[in-house]
């Protein structure tokens, strides 16, 4: 089995209601259980580069670190709760050590789960998926998928705006009013060209017959299969089980809102 083979939608769908049922306990089992699982599918059966999917989690570990940083040094102090270490207006209990590492293995599951389904999923294929299964109105997934096709070109068109000013010499902006002043010099000529690439597209999907309407068939069909219901039952039974494993061990708890 290949992520990548699996329907889109589906793989959306899963996705979402594991994270819907993770954000209703807060524990630090239940957490680090599915970031090993949900790594264990991307690099074994998702075929994505460690590169890329380490450039994308580090900003959400990033934010982990400052979640578990900012809980540790300024719990919300109750009584009864046991302290660890204090050095001044600084405090460090037991019960706050437990929410931060909660709260941030919480944001890095939530991450994992994100980019195992960004790193194995086509856009194209998605948005197909949308239309063929979801019934997402073709005229809404069309207009999506033909801005995302512009914005390359439009960072290509970008890329020579640039080096069309440094032939002719124009000097770097340095002040706020010249930044202001290169940034209409750019953003007037992409303006102009994007609406003309729209103009276009418009009319060539009209030439071509694209009227919007539901029922249509399409090139490329997009259909289920057992691999998508099997990855739904496996992601689903590793969250369930995973709720499970904490609440033997003692540690699970409901999350209520407050950290």
């Amino acid at each position: 089995m290949s992520l990548h083979e699996v329907n889109p939608s589906i793989k959306a769908f899963t996705i979402v209601i594991s994270i819907l049922i993770l954000s209703a306990f807060f524990d630090p089992i239940t957490p680090i259980l599915i970031i090993l699982w949900t790594v264990t599918l991307t690099f074994v059966f998702g075929r994505v580069s460690l590169k890329k999917w380490l450039l994308l989690l580090a900003p959400f570990l990033f934010i982990a670190v400052i979640y578990v940083w900012s809980t540790l040094l300024f719990p919300r102090l109750q009584e009864g709760d046991h302290v660890i270490w204090q050095w001044g207006f600084l405090t460090m209990t037991a019960e706050g050590f437990r929410r931060g590492v909660s709260l941030g293995l919480r944001v890095l599951s939530f991450a994992t789960l994100s980019i195992m389904f960004t790193l194995t999923t086509k856009p194209t294929d998605f948005l197909l998926s949308l239309m063929q299964q979801c019934k997402l109105p073709p005229k809404l997934a069309y207009g999506i998928m033909a801005g995302y096709r512009f914005l390359p070109l439009i960072k290509e068109e970008f890329q020579i705006l640039q080096n069309a000013h440094r032939v002719r010499g124009v000097a770097r902006a340095r002040t706020i009013s010249e930044k202001m002043q290169q940034l209409k010099r750019y953003v007037i000529p992409l303006l102009a060209g994007a609406i003309r690439k729209a103009e276009r597209t418009a009319l060539a999907m009209e030439s071509k017959g694209f009227t919007g309407e539901k029922n249509r068939i399409f090139y490329r069909e997009i259909k289920l299969s057992y691999i998508d219901w099997l990855f739904f039952i496996l992601m689903i039974s590793a969250v369930v089980l995973s709720v499970c494993i904490s609440w033997k061990f003692g540690y699970l708890q409901f999350y209520n809102g407050e950290l």
